[in-house]
């Protein structure tokens, strides 16, 4: 589902009364037949930090070329403060771009490789010494200025590639995956820094990633993609806690899909049953669909806990446990319940209650942040 003039898919759109930095308008792009982006309709806020996230091959990337002016649409406007810039080139966008790869020249010093951007607009050599130090000292670089790339670690060229990515004072930012060649350790101490920077400096900015923990922690708001369409577009919360969709409700964070009934509609929600436990879900994924019916009912792996008596909703048999440090994930099959196997996530402090590999569990079900989906035929 594609968004449209006015249709924020039942999401809100920018704040009520932001400034508008980036806008497109029923943007289409095509390679040959293939049609990588369909009629996207987007909206970001000026200083808003928008995450594109999406599987490979969803469209995500051509989204942000298509805003960078590497590609032309071939259908639909692009906005940047209210200008349209479908037809403006790439260097005259005033957008900065990290790449996944960085993309230094590796013959330049550091000093050099942030410049580069200013020496090319014509900026006077004091003002870019001026601009360069201060980069260079936001990004903790100080000291490396005469360095070359291949003398740098993985962190530190992140650091040149987004100093010469900011140091132009851009109107947008943006990243395309500019975490996936660091190590995990690092990635997440450059996800913080560069969060902080973002917000430091109030730019708008668009970044690319398939890693959902990277969008829900850096975002404010998240359009999820597929097969190039926009599903949703969403505050990281409100995505996690009611998908609008069995996509997004499948991509974003772990959970169990199980067969459930739909027990009645009312204003304020649905009522859905697997044996004898009642959950509320909301009653817009199900519209039109009749009481009685059978639904996909999306559970995540914290909702589900080990039962007994009158809380028991289903039965299954331990296939696996997998300890994680301060959870352990228990593997279940329940054939009454589930097509697919299902997965809970236990404290591990609890490990004197986790049963063995083989034994029957009683299953119960918390009804928070459940919802429901007319089930596939």
């Amino acid at each position: 589902m594609s968004s449209r003039p006015g249709d924020t898919q039942g999401t809100p759109a920018a704040a009520p009364g932001a400034e508008i930095a980036v806008r497109l308008d029923g943007v289409t792009k095509r390679f040959g037949p293939a049609i990588a982006l369909d009629r996207a309709w987007l909206k970001i806020a000026r200083g808003e930090f928008m995450t594109l996230l999406g599987p490979s091959g969803c469209g995500k990337t051509t989204l942000l070329n298509l805003v960078a002016g590497f590609l032309a649409p071939d259908e639909g406007e692009i906005f940047i403060d209210g200008a349209v810039v479908t037809d403006v080139p790439a260097f005259a966008r005033q957008t900065g771009i990290v790449f996944q790869n960085y993309a230094l020249f590796p013959h330049m010093s550091v000093t050099n490789n942030v410049a580069y951007g200013l020496k090319a607009r014509g900026v006077g050599k004091d003002e870019i010494r001026r601009r360069v130090a201060e980069i260079l000292a936001m990004m903790k670089l100080t000291g490396f200025e005469d360095r070359k790339p291949r003398q740098l670690s993985g962190g530190q060229q992140q650091r040149v590639a987004l100093a010469r990515a900011l140091v132009i004072e851009p109107k947008v930012l943006l990243l395309d995956e500019p975490f996936s060649a660091l190590d995990k350790n690092l990635r997440g101490s450059m996800q913080v820094e560069v969060k902080e920077i973002q917000r430091r400096l109030g730019v708008t900015t668009i970044f690319v990633t398939h890693d959902q923990s990277e969008a829900l922690s850096l975002s404010d708001r998240i359009a999820v993609m597929s097969s190039g369409r926009i599903c949703q577009i969403d505050t990281p919360e409100a995505l996690y806690r009611r998908p609008a969709d069995r996509f997004v409700a499948s991509f974003i964070g772990d959970g169990s899909l199980l067969r459930a009934t739909l027990d009645q509609t009312h204003a304020d929600g649905a009522i859905v049953s697997i044996g004898p436990t009642k959950i509320g879900v909301p009653a817009g994924p199900l519209a039109g669909t009749a009481a009685g019916s059978s639904v996909d009912l999306f559970v995540r792996p914290q909702h589900l806990h080990l039962a007994a008596g009158a809380d028991t909703a289903f039965v299954g048999k331990v296939a696996a446990t997998i300890y994680q440090g301060d959870h352990v994930d228990l593997y279940v099959d329940a054939p009454d319940a589930a097509s697919g196997r299902l997965m809970m996530r236990l404290a591990a402090r609890d490990a004197s209650r986790i049963p063995d590999v083989g034994l029957a569990v009683a299953i119960g079900i918390s009804s928070d942040d459940a919802v429901a989906f007319p089930a596939e035929a």
